[in-house]
């Protein structure tokens, strides 16, 4: 009997992180780190992990609408689906009923992105490989075939795409040999939460420069004064040679963030993220014309890959950060590395939140093996909290991520911390209530 996919199991699991104030940004003051989790199985008994991250309310929103996309999944043959993942993405974000709620954005995208990650998991558990090698060991071909090419071909064709890939090709074993011998450049934004003391900011920045982080963010946005005293407490702490990357988290209208940024140069940031509304592609163009020579970053908001492709176009962006969970998951980002490959722009993904480390590191590691070849100006961010809730968790040394061997994408929550933290009902909010 053929292997099909017999069921989508979705939790709400949620962790109290606004106890800390870990993750607080400007316009986020009290999150609680939260993934819509869903393992998809099989009739012979394989699984796959996948999560989309929010940040507490609403999680149960992001859980009915993984529901409403589960009849487009279970019973579908697992051979035909692995055998052509593009086409499964599109049968993910294509329904002629349910993309009306998008289309392609929002709650019913990042439900895909679940999904779709879950399935790539399998993908790497059944192949026996962890999933940043699985993309990496494809042939460009079947790597082009993964990409929906009907929105970006007045930016990037699918010739372009396979001439950018094969381009890469002679060079992949030696880049995956050193990619397995010293991992993936790293930045932390653990020391730089809004909701931190100054002397918790300065303590965690001296100890990240001492752990071997060549960069560290800071969060701002909020009151002028404390973001410079802030910075300039940041800077005085870490020394001329470490960046210090800054962000707004969209708390500000274009010609404010550039006011806001005039008296925060001095101490070199070295970019600004998400200045502004993420949706606003022209004000991010004219703030980085603006506030030169402080780069932009943006992307960990950016809804799809048509609004990745337009930002590129545009020239609104130095850094481009894609996220594991806001588009559709792990195929729609294989086409954004592939535009930021054809712009010439370093891809520096979001990782700030949940299970996000674990799954943005294959991404970021098949685009350096087989995509862009390079790590100049690259570095995955990483937080340092709730790793330890993942049965593969990200290994960090040294300022740098360790390629992960384990099969998979990195996504399974802990069964124990699965059941602590299910929302309302586990034991840390029965607790809480």
């Amino acid at each position: 009997m053929t292997e099909q996919i017999t069921a989508l199991d979705v939790s709400d699991v949620r962790f109290p992180t606004s106890r800390q104030l870990d993750g607080s940004d400007a316009m986020n003051p009290e999150p609680d780190y939260s993934a819509t989790y869903v393992t998809v199985r099989t009739s012979a008994g394989a699984e796959g992990h996948g999560l989309a991250f929010t940040i507490g309310r609403g999680n149960e929103v992001q859980a009915e609408a993984v529901r409403a996309l589960a009849p487009l999944v279970v019973g579908l043959p697992v051979d035909e689906l692995l055998a052509d993942l593009g086409a499964f993405s599109r049968r993910l974000t294509g329904d002629g009923q349910l993309r009306w709620l998008g289309p392609a954005k929002g709650v019913i995208h990042m439900a895909a992105a679940a999904i779709d990650n879950a399935v790539w998991d399998l993908a790497g558990r059944l192949a026996g490989k962890p999933v940043w090698r699985l993309l990496a060991e494809m042939t460009p071909e079947q790597l082009v075939d993964l990409v929906d090419f009907r929105y970006l071909r007045d930016a990037l064709t699918r010739d372009e795409a396979l001439a950018i890939l094969r381009a890469a090709e002679p060079g992949r074993a030696e880049r995956t040999a050193r990619l397995l011998e010293s991992g993936y450049p790293a930045y932390t934004t653990s020391p730089g939460w809004l909701g931190y003391t100054d002397e918790k900011l300065v303590r965690l920045a001296k100890e990240a420069v001492a752990e071997g982080f060549t960069q560290i963010k800071l969060k701002v946005g909020a009151d002028p004064e404390a973001d410079l005293r802030r910075v300039r407490l940041a800077r005085e702490a870490v020394g001329p040679d470490i960046r210090i990357a800054i962000d707004a988290n969209q708390a500000w209208g274009v010609p404010e963030a550039i006011e806001r940024l005039r008296p925060l140069a001095p101490h070199a940031p070295y970019w600004i993220e998400e200045p502004t509304s993420p949706d606003d592609i022209l004000g991010h163009a004219a703030i980085r014309r603006a506030v030169a020579p402080i780069r932009v970053a943006t992307g960990e908001h950016c809804q799809n890959q048509v609004m990745f492709k337009q930002l590129l176009q545009a020239e609104a962006v130095d850094v481009l950060q894609i996220d594991a969970s806001r588009v559709a998951g792990v195929t729609e980002n294989v086409a954004i590395l592939l535009l930021a490959a054809r712009f010439g722009v370093p891809v520096c993904p979001h990782a700030g939140g949940v299970g996000l480390c674990e799954m943005v590191q294959h991404l970021a590691m098949f685009d350096y093996v087989a995509v862009s070849g390079s790590t100049e100006d690259r570095v995955i961010e990483y937080v340092d909290h709730l790793h330890e809730h993942f049965t593969a968790p990200v290994e960090v040394r040294a300022g740098r991520y360790t390629a992960p061997t384990t099969p998979g994408l990195g996504a399974e929550l802990r069964p124990e911390s699965v059941a602590a933290h299910r929302y309302p009902d586990g034991p840390v909010w029965r607790a809480d209530a």
